[in-house]
C-alpha cells in the first residue's frame, strides 16, 4: 500500500492530487494531539494495520517525512520503499527551540490565523501565493489550531536524530524537494541520498516547501517511476 504522510498542520488535502492520481493510496489525515514522532508513525501503521496492508510504500512530506524515519525505526520489515520529501534527518539544531518558540508565541499574542498567515508564506514559492492553490492551503492550516501546533512542534523538538537509519536503507528511496525550497533546501536533500545505497535525488524546478500542491505533475511523475522500482530482495 501506498502511504502518504502529511506534515506540520497539513492534512490530506496537501496530498490531493496525489490520491487523484493513485486512487488505492492511503493519506493520514491526522495525528489527532499526539506530540512524539513516535505516536505518529504508530498511528500511520494502526491505519495500515486498519487497511489489511502489510508491505508499506511509505511517502513522507516535510514532519511526515520524519514520521516515515521513524516507522522504519518501529516496523523495518513493512517498508518496501521509502520517499523523503522536503524534510530532513538532522537534530534539533542550537538555534531551532528558539525559532519555534517565537512562531509559537505569535499565536499565543495575535491569535493563530496571525501565526499561519506568517508561517505559511515563506513555505511557498513566490510565484505561487497569488495562485488558488495558495487559499487552499491556508484554508487547510487554519482549520487546525493552536493545541495542535505545540503538540506537533514538541513532536519535531523531542525527535531522534535518524541520520544513523540512513546507511541501513536497502529500499528504493526517493529524496525530493523544490528548487526553491528554503526550509529543507536542494542541499540538505543532497547530503540525504549520499547516504542511502538506492536513491534516487529529484529536484523539482520552481517549487517550494508545499511541493506537492505546487507542483503536482512533476511529483506524481515522480512517484509513479519511485514505485516502478523493484523494492529490495528479502
Amino acid at each position: 500500500m501506498l502511504l502518504f504522510l502529511p506534515g506540520l498542520i497539513c492534512d490530506a488535502r496537501i496530498y490531493a492530487p496525489q490520491k487523484s492520481a493513485f486512487a488505492q493510496a492511503h493519506v493520514v489525515d491526522s495525528y489527532g494531539m499526539a506530540d512524539s514522532l513516535s505516536e505518529m508513525a504508530r498511528i500511520a501503521l494502526a491505519e495500515a494495520d486498519a487497511a489489511g496492508a502489510d508491505q508499506l510504500d511509505v511517502f513522507g512530506h516535510s514532519m511526515g517525512g520524519r514520521v516515515a524515519m521513524e516507522i522504519v525505526r518501529q516496523a523495518p520489515d513493512r517498508v518496501r520503499r521509502l520517499a523523503l520529501v522536503s524534510t530532513g534527518v538532522h537534530p534539533v539544531g542550537p538555534n531551532e527551540p528558539a525559532k519555534r518558540a517565537e512562531l509559537q508565541q505569535i499565536g499565543y499574542d495575535h491569535g493563530f490565523e496571525a501565526l499561519v498567515d506568517h508561517w505559511l508564506p515563506p513555505m511557498v514559492a513566490e510565484a505561487h501565493r497569488e495562485m488558488p492553490i495558495y487559499d487552499v492551503m491556508r484554508e487547510m492550516c487554519l482549520t487546525k489550531n493552536q493545541a495542535v501546533f505545540d503538540a506537533q512542534i514538541k513532536a519535531l523538538l523531542g525527535r531522534p536524530p535518524f541520520e544513523d537509519l540512513l546507511a541501513t536503507l536497502t529500499c528504493p528511496v526517493l529524496v525530493m524537494t523544490g528548487e526553491l525550497d528554503t526550509w529543507a533546501p536542494p542541499r540538505q536533500h543532497e547530503a540525504i541520498a549520499a547516504q542511502v545505497a538506492d536513491a534516487q535525488l529529484v529536484i523539482v524546478p520552481g517549487a517550494g516547501h508545499m511541493i506537492t500542491l505546487e507542483a503536482p505533475d512533476a511529483v506524481n511523475h515522480a512517484i509513479s517511476d519511485w514505485l516502478a522500482r523493484a523494492p529490495a530482495k528479502d
